[in-house]
């Protein structure tokens, strides 16, 4: 069983910066890829940015230029690096872990972006 734990998220003026984190722990070898998803109230869940394991990375078209995913894999974290944040960004971002073709989400940590 793997277990993920987000953290940074908060509130932040639009053009302002936020890093959030993704902690996990438990059976964690060999997670294939890892990510970062999004969901505001009434709107679908959608793709942030995810990363493999051999460092690939892939960025959801309103976030590409802006967000940066990477992983420190001494410290079984994946990071999210967001500037230039808009009113757009705001919802609840969770981190997703792909291993053996299972899947874990964590908890979820909320962003707010004022205008």
């Amino acid at each position: 069983q793997v277990q993920l734990v987000e953290s940074g998220g908060g509130l932040v003026q639009a053009g302002g910066s936020l890093r959030l984190s993704c902690a996990a722990s438990g059976s964690i070898g060999s997670i294939n890829r890892m990510a970062w998803y999004r969901q505001a109230p009434g709107k679908q869940r959608e793709l942030v940015a995810s990363i493999t394991n051999g460092g690939s990375t892939n960025y959801g078209d309103p976030v590409k230029g802006r967000f940066t995913i990477s992983r420190d894999i001494a410290k079984n974290t994946v990071y999210l690096q967001m500037d230039s944040l808009k009113p757009e960004d705001t919802a609840v971002y969770y981190c997703h872990a792909l291993k053996a073709a299972r899947v874990t989400w964590g908890q979820g940590t909320q962003v707010t972006v004022s205008s």
